[in-house]
């Protein structure tokens, strides 16, 4: 293993660690950033679903981009657009400045959440193991920096650009430092099917259960974020401060589940993670559905974090291992539907709540995730898709031993 491949791998580690603060200050701060620019309930949610639809584009963009541009590069001038983007939202005052922001917010945000993975993608081939849920780990460490620096803000009632600026300040000068050590090698470790498939489109219908178990993912994840402390407190009945534990629970068990998942991937397979992630999950999703108190609920919210986080790296990993010589391209389309189960996944549950019951709402992404479980060979090696039709090589299994991918 070369410093050079170590270094890669700490300056995207870092990348995705950047990203979960940068995320994570903005959702966690919508409030504040309604009621600065005075933003309507009505239009909010036309705010909201501007980001994930811009990040689908700028994903989609991506996928071209590529041809001509490493990712590399994308990821290394992206990732301080976020962060600009960031302080605009907080430093506006008008509504057309908001709207400027966010949509430079979502555009960056599908171009730097493509190239990540891109990068991942190709670093995992180069170590020869699995360690794409570190990758997704060091994002989930992010997150609950940025939640706790955003409650920090709201409890000492700072403007938000004085929340913003100083970790603006901080990672932008630092994310730039360490993009110098992007590790960007695509094609280096492919074989000569992989060089000649180069060029070829990728196939839809390969990609497409990858890109169901994906929807599925963020559909679980986006129920959690957006309902879980109203579920608590509404139909729990807890009190409103318990009510803003279930999330970070829940982000504390994907840390964990991340930090250790890559040991489970190589023991035991990908197959076998991904089809024990959703069982977990479909029976966090039980336990909350038919929770008698608040603390029952909060055990079924970590289940959903053991669960759900292990199925979007190992998602990514596939779509490499399946287009092993267009693998940027697959993870760009792919990325697409981690903004459409955002999408989805918090007007289907608060539509099923209004006009049925929210414990009704929460067994619909129960039904969901084990839904995976039909398409979980979909994790496995496959046939070769460049034409030959005989099965890769084993070096294309992450999941078995030092040969993985």
């Amino acid at each position: 293993m070369t410093d050079v491949l170590r270094r890669g791998r700490a300056s995207l580690a870092f990348s995705f660690l950047v990203q979960g603060v940068a995320f994570a200050l903005l959702v966690t701060r919508i409030p504040a950033i309604q009621d600065r620019y005075g933003v309507s309930d009505a239009l909010l949610p036309a705010f909201l679903a501007a980001v994930p639809i811009l990040a689908g584009v700028g994903s989609v963009t991506t996928e071209r981009l590529v041809k001509r541009v490493r990712p590399s590069r994308l990821l290394r001038w992206s990732q301080p657009v976020v962060l600009l983007a960031l302080l605009g939202v907080g430093a506006g005052e008008r509504m057309v400045e908001l709207g400027v922001a966010l949509a430079a917010f979502g555009l960056a945000v599908g171009v730097l959440d493509a190239s990540m993975n891109m990068l991942g993608v190709s670093l995992q081939r180069s170590y020869g193991r699995s360690i794409m849920l570190s990758f997704h780990a060091a994002y989930s460490l992010g997150g609950i920096l940025g939640a706790s620096l955003a409650w920090a803000g709201a409890h000492w009632d700072l403007a938000l650009w004085v929340s913003y600026l100083p970790v603006v300040a901080v990672l932008l000068p630092a994310v730039l430092v360490g993009s110098r050590w992007y590790v960007d090698d695509r094609g280096a470790a492919a074989g000569p099917e992989e060089k000649a498939g180069e060029e070829q489109a990728v196939a839809f219908k390969w990609l497409l259960p990858l890109c169901l178990v994906m929807t599925v993912a963020y559909i679980g994840d986006s129920t959690v974020s957006n309902w879980s402390a109203k579920y608590l407190q509404d139909v729990l009945g807890s009190s409103e401060q318990l009510a803003t534990v279930p999330y970070n629970v829940y982000m504390v068990t994907t840390l964990l589940g991340r930090a250790i998942g890559d040991l489970g991937v190589r023991r035991f397979g990908a197959v076998s993670v991904v089809r024990g992630g959703a069982l977990v999950a479909a029976g966090g999703f039980a336990v909350v559905a038919v929770a008698p108190g608040a603390w029952v609920g909060m055990l079924g919210f970590t289940l959903l974090g053991l669960g759900l986080c292990v199925l979007v790296p190992q998602t990514f990993a596939a779509a490499g291992r399946l287009f092993p010589g267009a693998s940027d391209a697959a993870v760009a389309r792919l990325n697409v539907f981690n903004y459409v189960g955002f999408l989805i996944g918090s007007p289907l549950v608060g539509a099923l709540g209004d006009a049925w019951s929210y414990r009704g709402a929460m067994v619909v992404p129960m039904v969901l995730v084990l839904v995976t479980l039909v398409y979980a060979r979909s994790f496995a090696p496959q046939p070769d898709r460049y034409g030959g039709g005989h099965e890769r090589p084993r070096t294309a299994d992450v999941g078995r031993g030092s040969n993985g991918l």
